[in-house]
């Protein structure tokens, strides 16, 4: 890994659980010593991209992404289309809906919805990082990725989030092929426990896939009424969203054929 993508990698432990960091608790989290976190991030600082504060000289993001933000978002105003179309997806299903962005080899959270129909929903974060093994998004975008990258991530060390993540890359592999038939991902509680999640994924205008939509709903409230509702009103929207981004699923893409409504539905 060169000096830019460790620098870089820093940046992706900041959440909205996590807003600051100290540079002990930095150096462990990468694995990388010390001497070598404090000089990437004296790096990051002089150029914007994170700021110290409070008494114990912690870390957090700085202003430059803000004005990066901006510029992105006046010219290619993603995350208010993706907004729109999750919002709709979510009053539909009764469910959280989110979309991600595939950034280097990890999904970043773009924009997410919810709906006040339950007392309890599924919970996402402001720009949460989605790892493409343990996620119903990342294994939409896995099927539908160049077999060299499919390669290059099953090649590392899998993280196991909860008992029921998939950490054997030729499991992960075996389910590929039905994702690509079908189009659609599902995982149960790969990411977080008793969370179920189904997931399509997005192209740009060289049918590449560069994200994903998806719907989280809790094990617990799932039944076949839902699953119908939530696979046939995904596929509508991720399918809206990738025409509105000016994209094109690829010619493998298996057509979209509406479904008539389940009885529990009515």
């Amino acid at each position: 890994m060169g000096t830019t993508s460790k620098a870089l990698s820093l940046l992706s432990y900041f959440s909205r659980a996590m807003p600051r960091i100290g540079l002990s608790e930095l150096a462990r989290l990468s694995g990388l010593n010390k001497a070598t976190v404090h000089r990437l991030l004296s790096e990051l600082a002089e150029h914007g991209f994170v700021e110290q504060v409070g008494a114990g000289r912690e870390y957090r993001l700085g202003p430059a992404f803000l004005r990066l933000a901006a510029l992105r978002e006046k010219q290619v105003p993603v995350r208010e289309v993706a907004l729109q179309q999750l919002t709709e997806l979510s009053n539909k299903t009764g469910e959280t809906a989110h979309m991600s962005l595939l950034n280097g080899d990890v999904l970043s959270n773009l924009a997410y919805a919810y709906s006040n129909r339950h007392g309890t929903m599924v919970m996402m974060e402001d720009a949460e990082v989605l790892e493409l093994h343990s996620t119903g998004s990342g294994l939409a975008v896995l099927a539908y990725s160049p077999a060299s990258f499919v390669d290059e991530i099953l090649s590392r060390p899998l993280i196991a989030r909860t008992s029921q993540t998939l950490t054997d890359p030729a499991d992960i592999r075996a389910l590929l092929p039905a994702i690509r038939r079908q189009g659609m991902a599902v995982s149960t509680g790969g990411f977080e426990e008793d969370v179920i999640s189904h997931a399509v994924p997005i192209f740009d205008a060289r049918s590449a896939c560069i994200g994903a939509m998806a719907v989280a709903a809790p094990v617990s409230r799932m039944t076949d009424a839902l699953r119908h509702n939530i696979c046939d009103k995904l596929m509508v929207h991720a399918r809206q969203t990738t025409r509105i981004l000016g994209g094109f699923p690829p010619d493998t893409f298996p057509p979209y054929q509406p479904q008539t409504p389940l009885a529990e539905e009515a």
